[in-house]
């Protein structure tokens, strides 16, 4: 794009920019004065140069016309000369056949001489390629001679077998016969030549590096030769005939297209590959022992820098070959390594390998451009997923072959659960669980990055909630048909359940070591994922507990079951209610024996708060009291309570959950007038309960209805005036299901 112009108003402009400027005028004159002489000076010269450079051009243009010109006339003049000799020479074609007639007795003279002497030389050559090929490695001292005779007898053959194309067939198939030999022994040196490359490095090890500069001139003599060849056909299939026939040698020489060059450099990468494989093949079981093995790469390449480049041709820039053919083949063997599915730990020491790798390569000052395609295709972080994948995929498979063999022994229940060391019934899953989730957290600490811990720990939290979920339906699914089919289900579901619990404070003890054992080791970042999801597992662990002692309190309920519904009922009178004392004391003495000592405190409190809520709606819900009779038999059955959870518990724990008994035992024994005084004390501590309360006016038989409602119209006063309430935390009174008088009827029938 030209530059703008601008007018000499707008140059002035750009000197005389204030008044003050006036006075430099004179300087400024004077510089731009100087500038105006310096372009010209530089203009002058620059237009000078042109002109001469115009000036010699012509000159050589004139000149090159006239020489152009005189070698068209000597050309002119050497075609007259040069004429066809037989209108020149009279007896030219005599002179043509005579010649002809003399070079073919020489040819043929030598053809006998070669084809006599051929064998001779076969034996000698042979002999020389036994004696080189014996060792491959050198130090080949008859390679360069071999090759020299063996080119020149091919040359031989290739011409002879030219010149018979135009012969009968029996002739064509006796020189193929005659040349069988030589045929064979060119192709034995060409495996050869080709063993040579495919051990260039032991060669150099050897001590043999003059080999390598044999074969590579060997090499180099057959490219030059497979040009020659290329080059003839290029002429053919352009058609130039004439040139074709003007070189009847080159028409003889018909050549078979070696590519010893690519022969040989696809020689050094399958050995390359096939030194990988070896290696592979070798530790195929052993993936860290495969890596340990690899530092060849470095020691190989290190001496191919040193002593074989310096045995190549630039051209072949055979460093940078080297460099990407072992790059190759690792990557090929390391994709076939992760294809393998190997142990987790072996992806890890993988991962750690590769950045090693990285490192020594930039160390021994190789250019990255030469390390394609990058190992993994540069995915090599997803060695650390894969890892991790693998991690979750042995825990889910041994999770679940686990359960399905603990799942099948607990539903079977042939044999009684294995006791631990501390005479408690636990089941083998559970320690192998455990171990199994300890090796695969340890194998996540290994890989030294807290996400991948705070993925396996995650994982760990889904199987043991998952395991968690299974158990606890399994266990309802059990004391389902135990409660309903008890005769088609084995034995042994107590045994089993207490098994399962023990289990559960096990493995919560666990966690919570785990938790803390890990913590420290991670980042801030990580650790609050690992604490809620081991917390979450552990708590999952808690409930399952609590869950399992329930079921143990249902199994002892359903075997009452019976006596319950004789509570209240005329039988009661005679003293049922210590059958119900005594089985539970039954069970008791087996959940204590081989119950985890925490849980069996858990249980005891649940047990005797369901054994007061069972206790107290039997009595809300019974349509009859005979008084005193009554109070006098619940009054007993209060003590056989006392004394039997008394066994178990101190009295000071006890007396405030039994406290409930005795206060309804007082409102069941108060007269019309005082009864309010007695409900006072209970509904203080439990609220008003008014249904409650009512039901048991009207089963005691020592009150019509009148007095009923007479005691009921007291405490509802009483009640108002107070302003009794629900109690902020419910106490057991919230469990009481009163019926309907239709529902006690169905349940007494």
């Amino acid at each position: 794009m030209a530059a703008p112009t601008i007018s000499a108003a707008q140059a002035v402009g750009e000197y005389l920019q204030s008044p003050d400027d006036l006075a430099k005028v004179a300087a400024f004159r004077k510089k731009l004065e100087k500038e105006k002489a310096s372009i010209d000076a530089r203009l002058r010269s620059g237009v000078k140069e042109q002109l001469d450079a115009t000036r010699d051009g012509l000159r050589k243009l004139f000149s090159t016309r006239g020489n152009v010109q005189t070698i068209k006339d000597e050309m002119e003049t050497v075609d007259r000369m040069c004429g066809d000799p037989q209108y020149v020479v009279t007896t030219f074609d005599q002179i043509s056949r005579v010649s002809m007639v003399h070079r073919n007795f020489e040819q043929t003279e030598e053809m006998v001489n070669n084809l006599l002497e051929m064998n001779s030389k076969l034996e000698m050559l042979e002999r020389m390629l036994v004696e080189d090929s014996d060792d491959i490695l050198g130090p080949a001292p008859n390679l360069l001679r071999i090759h020299f005779q063996l080119n020149r007898l091919e040359a031989f053959r290739n011409q002879t077998m030219h010149q018979a194309k135009k012969s009968s067939a029996d002739t064509r198939l006796t020189l193929t016969r005659w040349f069988e030999r030589l045929t064979t022994l060119i192709e034995a040196f060409d495996q050869y030549v080709l063993g040579l490359a495919r051990n260039i490095l032991p060669i150099v090890r050897a001590g043999n590096p003059d080999v390598i500069v044999r074969l590579m001139k060997v090499v180099e003599m057959e490219a030059r030769e497979d040009e020659k060849a290329i080059a003839i056909k290029l002429v053919k299939k352009a058609g130039k005939m004439d040139a074709a026939s003007k070189f009847r040698s080159m028409q003889a020489n018909a050549r078979v297209i070696k590519h010893y060059r690519s022969k040989v450099m696809k020689c050094i990468t399958d050995s390359i590959q096939a030194k990988f494989d070896e290696v592979y093949t070798e530790n195929e079981r052993d993936p860290a022992g495969f890596l340990d093995e690899l530092v060849f790469i470095y020691k190989d390449l290190i001496r191919i820098e040193s002593d074989v480049v310096p045995c190549f041709p630039p051209s072949y820039d055979i460093w940078q070959t080297f460099v990407r053919e072992y790059h190759k083949a690792l990557n090929n063997t390391i994709n076939k390594l992760v294809k393998s599915e190997p142990e987790a730990s072996a992806l890890l020491t993988l991962h750690a390998w590769i950045k090693e790798y990285k490192k020594s390569m930039r160390e021994l000052g190789i250019a990255p451009e030469w390390l394609e395609p990058p190992l993994l295709e540069g995915k090599e972080q997803n060695l650390i997923e894969d890892y991790l994948q693998l991690i979750i995929k042995k825990l889910d498979e041994w999770s679940e072959n686990l359960m399905k063999t603990e799942v099948a022994a607990f539903t079977a229940r042939e044999e009684p659960p294995e006791l631990s060391s501390e005479g408690l019934y636990t089941t083998s899953g559970t320690v192998i669980f455990l171990d199994m989730v300890n090796q695969q957290i340890d194998l996540a600490l290994d890989s030294g990055q807290g996400l991948v811990l705070a993925r396996a720990i995650e994982e760990v939290n889904r199987v043991m909630r998952s395991i968690q979920d299974r158990w606890v339906k399994l266990v309802d699914t059990e004391f389902k048909k135990h409660t309903e089919k008890p005769e088609e289900v084995p034995g042994g579901l107590v045994e089993y359940c207490i098994a399962l619990a023990n289990d559960q404070i096990k493995s919560a003890d666990f966690t919570e070591g785990l938790s803390a054992r890990i913590e420290p080791l991670v980042s801030e970042k990580y650790q609050v994922t690992i604490h809620e999801r081991l917390n979450d597992a552990l708590d999952g662990y808690l409930d399952v507990a609590k869950k399992y002692t329930q079921t143990l309190i249902n199994i002892i309920f359903h075997d009452l079951k019976p006596a319950v519904k004789q509570l209240f009922q005329p039988a009661w009178y005679d003293g049922t209610h210590a059958q119900i004392v005594e089985t539970m004391r039954d069970y008791l003495s087996d959940y204590q024996a081989y119950l985890n000592e925490s849980l069996f405190e858990l249980l005891l409190e649940d047990l005797l708060d369901t054994y007061l809520v069972t206790y107290l709606t039997a009595l809300a819900n019974t349509s009859k009291l005979n008084m005193p009779a009554a109070a006098e038999r619940i009054r007993q059955d209060i003590d056989e309570a006392y004394k039997f959870f008394g066994t178990y518990k101190k009295m000071k724990e006890l007396e405030p959950q039994m406290e409930v008994l005795d206060q309804v035992l007082s409102i069941l024994e108060a007269s019309k007038s005082l009864a309010f005084l007695s409900y006072y004390s209970f509904a203080k501590v439990h609220g008003p309960c008014i249904q409650f309360v009512e039901a048991l006016m009207k089963a005691r038989n020592d009150l019509d209805r009148s007095g009923v409602s007479e005691v009921m119209d007291s405490i509802k006063r009483k009640v108002k005036d107070d302003g009794l309430t629900d109690p902020p935390e419910p106490t057991i009174m919230k469990k009481i299901v009163i019926q309907g008088a239709l529902s006690r009827f169905l349940v007494r029938t």
